[in-house]
């Protein structure tokens, strides 16, 4: 649990991503976000736990209850009292995931707890929200375009497009969208169902000269972003990665995208996804890795801590190398959690 209970209201902010969250929830003493009435009262109006017409009148009755006191306990009979039992176990299931976070006392510590033994089970729409909120925290004031662009990566799944020694990266979501209605929503749908040829996936690729509008598109998530080793896109995650192992560590680090990893004092790793942790312990083992394993691993970072004291007596003035890889069908989906559960470091709390 984080030691400051108390909540600073940030009246003034303006989140980058609308959709995370951030303004219904107010900054701790540390910097972490409190777990808020009003971000509870979200949760309940999600559609699978707000009433509808038919529900039944102690499913009203719970749901308004939540709705005028969010950390208000609930007992097994008015649960048991919901005559929807699909719609009961969705309260129990809310409710458990509640309750973890109330007791942990802000949304990173409820985020990281997710992770250790005896965490209740949370659907992974959950667990992205959460990252989310917690990246708009971190990012807060940020103004690079292709930070806040690589960020992404760590609640949004992507599709990678590799041709002609590009590589390129877009929101999975959004690319599919485009692919089924060719960026023309309900016309489009319309259009291809009757067999209308679609135009071809092209969205804006952020460079310089566009990046000033990222801002009114954040929650567009329709920048594609280069990832080549020589341009911004993985130099920006690598900051963004730094950002992220301060913010939950108070631990400064050094992050460096490399070409590859020659290290003969390797000693340690995370992959960013589980397929870049499949190939980097193949590797680090000595087992033959074929060529379209290789082939998907997208990016290389070397990893520096700049305080050695808290590091495990093994690695102090070692690096770590993480990696990053898409999957057969050139998605991507990276696992933050990973670079919380799994540094070599002596004391993970804050």
């Amino acid at each position: 649990m984080t030691e400051a209970i108390h909540a600073r209201p940030d009246s003034d902010r303006k989140p980058i991503w609308k959709s995370a969250g951030l303004h219904l929830t107010d900054r701790l003493d540390n910097g972490w976000l409190a777990v808020s009435p009003d971000l509870l009262r979200a949760y309940y109006t999600r559609p699978e736990i707000h009433p509808i017409d038919t529900s039944c009148r102690n499913e009203h009755l719970l749901f308004e209850k939540l709705m005028g006191a969010p950390d208000a306990p609930v007992a097994d009979a008015e649960l048991a009292a919901v005559a929807d039992r699909d719609a009961a176990d969705n309260y129990r299931l809310l409710l458990q995931y509640r309750d973890h976070l109330l007791k942990h006392g802000s949304i990173e510590a409820g985020y990281r707890a997710l992770f250790v033994s005896g965490a209740p089970q949370v659907p992974p729409v959950f667990i992205e929200q959460l990252v989310h909120l917690v990246i708009s925290n971190m990012l807060d004031g940020e103004s690079d375009a292709f930070v806040l662009r690589a960020a992404e990566f760590f609640f949004r799944e992507q599709k990678a497009t590799v041709a002609d020694e590009q590589l390129m990266l877009a929101d999975a979501e959004v690319v599919e969208m485009y692919s089924e209605t060719g960026g023309l929503g309900g016309l489009g749908a319309l259009l291809a169902e009757a067999g209308t040829a679609m135009r071809e996936v092209s969205l804006d690729v952020l460079t310089e000269g566009n990046a000033g509008s990222y801002l009114e598109r954040a929650d567009q998530f329709n920048f594609a972003l280069d990832f080549r080793f020589t341009q911004p896109g993985q130099d920006a995650l690598a900051r963004v990665i730094e950002r992220w192992i301060v913010h939950f560590f108070r631990l400064p680090v050094r992050v460096q995208a490399v070409r590859s990893i020659t290290d003969e004092r390797w000693s340690w790793h995370i992959g960013l996804d589980a397929q870049a942790t499949q190939i980097l312990n193949g590797l680090y083992e000595g087992r033959a890795i074929g060529e379209d394993e290789l082939g998907r691993i997208m990016a290389l970072f070397r990893l520096e801590f700049l305080e050695q004291d808290r590091l495990i007596d093994t690695m102090r003035g070692k690096p770590v190398y993480l990696g990053m890889a898409m999957t057969k069908d050139s998605l991507v989906r990276l696992k933050p959690q990973n670079l919380l559960t799994n540094l070599p470091v002596r004391d993970n709390r804050q």
